[in-house]
Order: structure tokens, then sequence, then C-alpha cells
């Protein structure tokens, strides 16, 4: 699976079957505490850095950007934006990629090629909320819905204590392009501060947030897809 590949699958995967194992105190308490904070979610902005590793040629390759996930009724919108780094460390003035998510399709725009790649949800809408709100406004027990948890415990990031979650799809595509996901979540605003998506090559894909703001005004502005790019529909 390649950089684009793995990056895409991210996007559409970005976002059910009923739990069968039995939870622990402390993840029931860890869910229950999302189930609390997805009932006030409305909105979340976070700056991210994402570092993806390619195993064949062991190297990482690294951007940074924003995003956003709002709710709106029971719509998941969602947008992202990523630039890569400059030989100095700085991101560059043009970004990678814009991506989009109005409820319905997800765009993906590419500048360097003038390009937006269009996909419908469809009857894949299920699978691509769970994975717009995985940390993000999603509730326990969606997440128990979706995904086979195994608690790793507290961990402090960034002096805020979250809980290491290991998540294993129970659906077999999802698991076909991510053999596992961890997140780290602090369960009392229902944010992750990092997530690692590992696919079954070897290949990873982490994601870390930084300056998160939860339920404010969103400046949507820099999501903005540009009009005029050749569209391909998948």
């Amino acid at each position: 699976m390649n950089l684009r590949t793995l990056s895409i699958a991210a996007a559409l995967t970005l976002f059910p079957l009923a739990a069968s194992h039995a939870q622990s105190p402390q993840l029931k308490a860890v869910l229950a505490q999302m189930d609390a904070a997805s009932a006030h979610f409305h909105n979340a902005e976070a700056d991210v850095r994402y570092d993806n590793y390619t195993r064949v040629v062991n190297a990482h390759d690294i951007s940074v950007g924003s995003l956003y996930i709002e709710r709106t009724g029971s719509t998941e919108h969602m947008g992202a934006v990523s630039y890569p780094l400059a030989a100095n460390g700085q991101p560059e003035k043009t970004p990678a990629n814009i991506i989009n998510f109005d409820g319905a399709t997800l765009r993906i725009y590419t500048p360097g090629t003038n390009q937006e790649d269009r996909f419908k949800a469809g009857a894949n809408q299920a699978r691509y909320n769970s994975f717009l709100t995985l940390g993000f406004g999603g509730s326990g027990k969606d997440l128990a819905a979706a995904w086979e948890i195994n608690d790793q415990g507290p961990e402090t990031i960034s002096g805020v204590k979250t809980e290491k979650l290991d998540l294993v799809s129970k659906d077999p595509s999802v698991k076909n392009l991510f053999s596992h996901v961890t997140i780290w979540i602090d369960p009392a605003r229902g944010l992750s501060l990092k997530q690692i998506f590992f696919a079954p090559n070897g290949d990873f894909r982490t994601a870390t947030y930084s300056n998160l703001h939860l339920n404010t005004r969103i400046n949507k502005h820099p999501y903005d897809i540009p009009k005029g790019a050749t569209v391909i529909n998948h």
C-alpha cells in the first residue's frame, strides 16, 4: 500500500455489529465518559501533524495542517488541509491536499494536479461516519459497536490524561486496510490527541493533534476546494 493509497484509505474510512466481549470496569467508565461528551458535541477543530511511514523504503513523510469535524443533526461534516514540509522544516505554501466530506460525498483535492477525486458514501455511510467520529465526538456505544477494543490503560500526552485504546475493526473490509488502529483519547471531551493507523503490510500513519478547540465557531475558508478542478468520480 503506497503513501497515496494509505492517505486516501484513511480519509475514506475516516470516519455495525454488537459488542461481543465483556468490558473491564475501566473501559466501561471510559466509554460512559465518551457517551456523555458526545451528547454535547457540536464541533471540534485541531492542528495536526501527520507521519506517514512506508516500510519497504523505511521512510517517513511528514506533513502538517488542520482539520475540523462538525455535527449537524445526524450528519457529520469534515474538512482537512495538509501541507508538506520544506527542506527548512517549515510548511510549504501550497497544500498537499484538501479534503471535504459533506455527509454524503468525500472530496479530495490535489493542488499539484488540480484534480478533485469524489467518492460517494452510499452503502458505506456507517463506515465513513465511524472513522470521522473516531475520537472526535463519537459515543462510546458506537465505538464498541464498530470495533473490538483493547484498553491499554491511561497515558498522559501534553499534560492531558488520555486512555490508550487499541481497536480492531469488526468490518472485514476495514481490516484489509488497517490491521488495527490505536487512539489516545481524552474521554472527558471525547477528543483524540493521537491516532496510529496500521496497515497489514507494515506501513502506518500517525496523526498527532494539538491546539484543540471544542464547540467554537469554525472558519471554514481554509478547507474550501477551489472551483475549476478536474473532477474524477469513483
